[in-house]
């Protein structure tokens, strides 16, 4: 008696055609690996402001011993510079929109990087630069919030590293002076590497900005005054 659906028994291949079967399938397997290996993404590209200028060019931008010392805190900002992403904007297209680099990185986030950058060019130019965990009575402290730190686009070829902060110097509680200061620096590349480097230029632009200013404070410590006796 026939089965109702007329099925056929499945014929069993030859031993040498399964074995084929099965060096092809293995190699395919091993075509498809090599290619997802292929399509990986391309390693990250760190980038920092790279070594500083010698002491001896950035001592020019104050008066020698007008420094004095000052406590420098961390430099501010929002948190999208909280971190080692690098951003860039595309003015010409739409200038709402920060887009970030796939491939490139910062070593460390912007905001530490212009601290200690911050630090090392008043120090360069004869500050004696203390951290806020070494506050004194009578010393004055710096305090830097950034507005924007980013690599912008005019146009697909046309680029700058823009640079935008806020400095204010306090003697204690009490404002001292505020300023603002903008840098921008053409990007010789229209790339995360020429913006990179145009930041880092516009950042050591506005360091010597703010030394110069601070250099015409004067920002030395003020003496305490001393309690009088009392008279009987």
């Amino acid at each position: 008696m026939r089965h109702p659906l007329n099925l056929q028994p499945i014929p069993q291949l030859p031993a040498h055609l399964s074995r084929t079967l099965a060096a092809c399938a293995a190699l395919a397997a091993a075509l498809a690996l090599s290619g997802c290996a292929s399509t990986k993404s391309p390693p990250t590209t760190q980038f920092d402001f790279g070594p500083a200028i010698p002491a001896a060019q950035a001592a020019q931008a104050a008066t020698p011993g007008a420094l004095g010392t000052v406590v420098v805190g961390d430099v501010t900002g929002s948190n999208a510079l909280d971190n080692e992403r690098m951003l860039y904007r595309l003015s010409y297209a739409d200038a709402l929109q920060a887009r970030t680099y796939a491939n490139s990185r910062w070593t460390t986030s912007p905001l530490q990087m212009m601290t200690q950058r911050l630090k090392t060019r008043l120090g360069q130019a004869g500050a004696r630069v203390l951290s806020e965990n070494d506050i004194a009575a009578g010393v004055p402290i710096l305090r830097v919030d950034v507005d924007d730190f980013i690599h912008d686009f005019s146009s697909a070829t046309q680029s700058e590293g823009q640079v935008a902060l806020r400095a204010s110097v306090f003697r204690g509680r009490t404002l001292v002076d505020q300023k603002t200061f903008v840098r921008r620096t053409p990007a010789a590349t229209p790339d995360a590497a020429g913006g990179a480097r145009a930041l880092a230029a516009s950042t050591d632009a506005i360091a010597a900005d703010v030394t110069a200013w601070l250099g015409a404070l004067n920002l030395q410590p003020q003496p305490q005054p001393q309690p009088q006796p009392q008279s009987r």
